[in-house]
């Protein structure tokens, strides 16, 4: 039989049974050895089998059935031992005509389905079933030469009585032998499939939870995600206004309460913006396939516009600009393009230096959007770019990068597109991060 077909491998074995099977095992062995004992008085008190002795019945009939309660312990010992107990019994004229055969079934189907080398369970029933063959032959040659034995049988013709007698045994003990075998090899591949089974739950209940720990990992990295562009962008400004109003509250008062109105309307942005947030990660997840703070928010593309402003307001010059023909994009990808927008310019106003321009370039490719940000700004930053993990792209000589990067290049690749982070030949700094399209996207 051919195992290569399991998810188990060729090494696997059927369990030893335990302690409760094996007390079942016992209580069989018992009612067999109590049934062939009352066969054998019934086969007896009808004149067959009585010249054997009492005392090598008793033995006969404990030494076929008790065996029995080891037969999934040690079952090629107890199937050869009931083997060669049946041949001398019936050649000793000590068996009976029923429960010796079913003992002789039980422990060759016990080879098939409880052997735990499948090698010498096939070996081991080949031996015995030839050796009954053998046996079975012998007697019907020897019988068919003595006329005392079933003399009403005529041996005469070339398909005699008798021969059809001897080929009607033949046929019994191959339907015989041939269940003991099909149905013990049946066994053995039941236990096989139903470990496997056992085996592919075991194996897929552990990938739920670890796809339900990644799942959770994942959302509180998107959470904290959203969470930093949001208070990251809206903080500096209000910081940025704070120090121009402390500076000029005393001598210009009009001016500085204007920047205090700057700082009144992000801080109310910023408490919407997380109010949607946390009304959607509340609302049902069933309601849609995609993250529920991308499907619900309400920044995209339109917004872009607004973050020039707000930019413009807090001292950081952009020029938005709008290349190709606008059409719509998916809201995830119209999310990403905000949130790295925003990102960037956080970064000009935190690191670009004073007196610096911005420009904020937005382009509709045939298969793509292309978000583009520069500045003409001289903060601490590197002047090199280099390929990142990912498809992303950033400074050669920095060993890690902030949250804000981080993010940009996880939105970037959630969604299969390029982004390039680096210094520019010519001073400031460039942001690029591009958008694949689908063909039905794009009609």
């Amino acid at each position: 039989m051919s195992t290569t077909d399991s998810p188990l491998g060729d090494e696997w074995q059927r369990p030893t049974p335990s302690g409760p099977s094996l007390r079942t095992d016992l209580w069989v062995a018992l009612v067999l050895a109590g049934a062939t004992a009352l066969s054998v008085s019934l086969t007896r008190s009808a004149g067959v089998f009585t010249d054997a002795p009492v005392w090598q019945v008793a033995l006969w009939v404990a030494l076929i059935s008790l065996p029995l309660a080891l037969r999934r312990r040690w079952p090629e010992i107890v199937a050869v031992g009931a083997s060669v107990v049946f041949t001398a019994g019936a050649m000793l004229e000590a068996s009976d005509m029923l429960f010796s055969n079913i003992c002789l079934y039980i422990a060759l189907y016990s080879v098939g389905a409880w052997s735990r080398h499948r090698d010498a369970a096939k070996w081991v029933r080949v031996v015995i079933v030839a050796g009954m063959f053998i046996w079975l032959f012998a007697q019907i040659m020897v019988q068919a030469n003595q006329m005392t034995m079933m003399p009403e049988l005529s041996r005469d013709g070339f398909f005699s009585p008798y021969a059809a007698f001897g080929v009607l045994q033949v046929l019994i003990n191959l339907v015989y032998f041939g269940a003991a075998w099909y149905f013990g090899e049946s066994a053995w591949k039941s236990a096989r499939n139903n470990a496997a089974l056992e085996n592919s739950t075991a194996e897929l209940a552990s990938e739920r939870e670890r796809s339900a720990a990644q799942a959770i990992t994942l959302e509180r990295v998107r959470i904290a995600r959203e969470l930093h562009d949001v208070v990251a962008h809206h903080v500096s400004v209000m910081g940025v206004q704070a120090g121009a109003a402390r500076r000029i509250l005393s001598s210009d008062p009009d001016q500085a309460a204007d920047a205090l109105t700057i700082i009144e309307q992000s801080a109310r942005s910023a408490v919407d913006e997380l109010h949607t947030m946390l009304g959607a990660l509340r609302g049902d997840d069933t309601q849609s396939a995609e993250p529920t703070s991308q499907s619900n928010s309400t920044r995209g593309i339109a917004q872009l516009g607004e973050l020039a402003d707000e930019s413009c307001t807090a001292g950081v010059p952009v020029r938005l600009s709008v290349v190709g023909d606008e059409r719509a994009i998916p809201a995830i990808i119209g999310l990403s393009i905000y949130r790295i927008a925003q990102e960037a310019l956080t970064n000009t106003r935190k690191h670009a230096g004073p007196g610096v321009s911005t420009e904020l370039r937005l382009r509709y490719e045939t298969d793509a959007v292309e978000l583009e940000i520069t500045d003409d700004g001289v903060g601490p930053r590197r002047q090199f770019a280099t390929v990142l993990p990912g498809g992303a792209s950033g400074e050669a000589t920095s060993p890690t990068t902030g949250l804000g990067q981080r993010g940009m290049r996880e939105r970037v690749a959630a969604v299969g597109g390029d982004l390039h982070l680096g210094g520019r030949p010519r001073g400031g700094y460039l942001v690029r991060a591009r958008f694949p399209l689908t063909k039905r996207e794009n009609a």
